[in-house]
């Protein structure tokens, strides 16, 4: 296979997957988290967005970017080191995302309130800070949206004590589509390449953030969004909006 055949097959991939998430949207199959996340933002909540690893592209998408919504937070493993009590050595390796003993200081770190809402993307589902912050979350009453691969979630062992996955604890769960392993094209020599849980869990924030900004705006009420910061009046309109959620929202991590 040359180069511009695997291109060709990789964008089919994605295509094929971004076309099936759409008709879900359509369908009403992400009805469910939209609701959600429409409540706590009109209640003056905040939206909550976790991931590890690559995974963490998801949490970009929902919190602190142009076209998407101010009242949010982007949770981080590294918040435990530039605002908790571990060290930069902790960060090395798997081992912070495997292990579920750091997740009530995490959790304390996000500063989640009742009234805010959680949404955790993990491809697997299966790591100990992933399931430990979700079961926080349930024990504590947060509604709790996952995004995941269901064909990889339950294909791979359980990771966490309690013996659940992520998508076992979630309120909502949404099927990022990704494959088993994410990759979606073999090479020659049986090599696994094209991962694809990156792209498909960006499209479905970004499409999250389209239908909540549509329930808000459909009786002419402005949505809380923030503009390019590299547009006239971008700073002046973020800077605004984000001090009404002054002591609640945190950006920079």
């Amino acid at each position: 296979m040359d180069f511009a055949a695997a291109a060709n097959d990789f964008a089919e991939q994605v295509r094929t997957r971004l076309d099936a998430i759409t008709r879900t949207a359509a369908e009403g199959g992400l009805d469910a988290a939209l609701d959600l996340m429409t409540t706590t933002i009109e209640s003056g909540g905040v939206v909550h967005a976790f991931g590890t690893g690559h995974s963490e592209a998801f949490a970009m998408e929902i919190a602190g970017r142009a076209g998407g919504f101010i009242p949010t937070n982007k949770i981080a493993l590294r918040d435990l080191v530039l605002r908790g009590s571990l060290s930069v050595d902790d960060l090395g390796g798997s081992s912070l995302e495997r292990n579920p003993d750091n997740v009530e200081q995490l959790w304390d770190l996000a500063g989640i309130q009742p009234g805010d809402i959680l949404m955790i993307a993990s491809n697997s589902g299966v790591n100990g800070s992933i399931v430990g912050l979700a079961l926080i979350a349930k024990e504590r009453g947060i509604p709790l949206v996952a995004v995941t691969s269901m064909e990889h979630t339950m294909a791979v062992p359980l990771k966490h004590p309690s013996g659940q996955r992520l998508s076992d604890v979630a309120d909502v769960v949404i099927d990022n589509l990704a494959p088993y392993g994410d990759a979606t094209l073999t090479l020659n020599g049986g090599v696994p390449v094209g991962a694809v849980s990156s792209i498909t869990a960006a499209y479905i924030a970004q499409l999250l953030t389209v239908g909540v900004s549509e329930r808000i705006a459909v009786d002419g009420r402005r949505p809380p969004l923030y503009l390019s910061a590299n547009i006239p009046g971008g700073d002046e309109h973020n800077s605004a909006l984000e001090a009404r959620y002054a002591g609640r929202i945190h950006r920079g991590t």
